[in-house]
């Protein structure tokens, strides 16, 4: 029995991993933690049987205690209750598909315990990878990526070292906006960028998609998850999501991971690594397929890449101001409050602004991140 937990479980990477939960009898549930959907929580705690389970806010922890008192599940809240998830003593694999940089104590503390580490979080490398990975190291702990794209690669790699990597191969599916133009852009709509045509992801993540933000974050990702320079890894577009990421080797071969579209395959592959389980996902049929095509991504009109790789060349607390930034512009583009080129706007604006702390702390990095919110409540107040 494998016992582990999920940080984020009423999210679209934590319900897809309790589907993976419900059809391997060998894999226990023992802690949750979530946001303020509750309800659904209380659905998981009835059906998975956590010992322990955390919310964010104390009044939803009072309520979700009367929801669930017959079955007594310890309820906890806040970081204090985010951290006994995290690291909780029977867990041999925390997930880490909570959204944002909150996840980064509760992922230090999960690896100081000893646990393995199945990353969905990009926040987590993307500002505190340069005290996240050599700590993995120091503790002995693997950290798995949950990513497609990142699982592909971390797949490729199999029996290679990573001394003979000459090029990492990033996809991206272009999102629902690829071959628009810089007007066209100025005149979406939330619903527009909220149609991704192959994956099914959560609001703030489909939007990043949209904007190559998220393409953006996931090059910082995978140059601390690989120990690759930015300048080694490419971004290729292919529309069909078929191939989720290739490695090109120093000899000239490229090894490349294909198949459907489907979140839960990297979530098993990380929770049951090394070793590979059936799954009932659809089967990838080349012949019905026809033909994968590639393109290169339109970076002037696409800034968010552009961006980021401003973000990861500048270092330090950099990287965090560009996630920070791009987090509350998204949420202001998906109250209706700005447009959609205004995510690229104010990141950018964020950035000119910024002073880099060059190896920020916990505590530096956090004050970066409020160093954004307070730079967009001046512009947009």
């Amino acid at each position: 029995m494998k016992k582990i937990a999920i940080l984020g479980s009423t999210g679209s990477i934590g319900t897809q991993t309790l589907e993976v939960v419900r059809r391997n009898p060998d894999l226990k549930v023992s802690a949750l933690a979530a946001g303020r959907n509750i309800r659904r929580l209380e659905e998981q705690i009835r059906e998975f049987c956590p010992d322990y389970v955390a919310v964010w806010d104390e009044k939803d922890a009072l309520s979700l205690r009367e929801m669930v008192k017959d079955s007594g599940i310890r309820v906890g809240f806040g970081m204090d209750g985010l951290i006994e998830a995290a690291a909780y003593k029977d867990a041999q694999i925390t997930v880490t598909a909570i959204v944002g940089m909150i996840g980064i104590r509760p992922t230090i503390e999960a690896i100081k315990a000893g646990k393995d580490i199945a990353l969905a979080n990009k926040e987590t490398l993307v500002t505190a990878g340069h005290i996240i990975m050599p700590l993995a190291r120091k503790c002995g702990v693997k950290i798995l990526p949950v990513d497609s794209e990142h699982s592909a690669i971390f797949q490729s790699l199999n029996g290679e070292e990573g001394s003979r990597i000459e090029k990492i191969l990033l996809t991206c599916s272009g999102g629902p906006f690829r071959g628009y133009t810089k007007e066209q852009l100025a005149g979406v709509t939330v619903e527009d960028a909220l149609r991704h045509p192959n994956w099914n992801m959560g609001r703030k993540i489909t939007v990043d998609s949209a904007s190559l933000v998220n393409k953006g974050l996931e090059v910082m990702e995978a140059g601390w998850l690989f120990g690759v320079p930015g300048e080694q890894i490419e971004v290729v577009v292919q529309p069909q999501s078929i191939i989720h990421s290739a490695v090109q080797f120093t000899d000239g071969a490229v090894i490349a991971q294909m198949g459907t579209p489907d979140m839960r395959l990297p979530i098993q592959y990380a929770l049951f690594y090394p070793r590979r389980r059936q799954m009932d996902t659809e089967r990838l049929d080349l012949f019905r397929l026809g033909s994968i095509t590639f393109e290169k991504p339109d970076t002037d009109t696409f800034r968010g890449l552009t961006l980021a790789r401003r973000a990861m060349a500048e270092g330090g607390t950099m990287p965090t101001i560009f996630n920070a930034a791009n987090e509350i512009a998204v949420a202001h583009f998906l109250a209706h409050r700005i447009g959609f080129l205004d995510i690229y706007r104010l990141i950018e604006e964020c950035m000119d602004s910024h002073r880099v702390i060059a190896d920020p702390g916990v505590d530096e990095i956090l004050d970066a991140e409020k160093e954004a919110s307070e730079k967009i409540a001046s512009l947009e107040g």
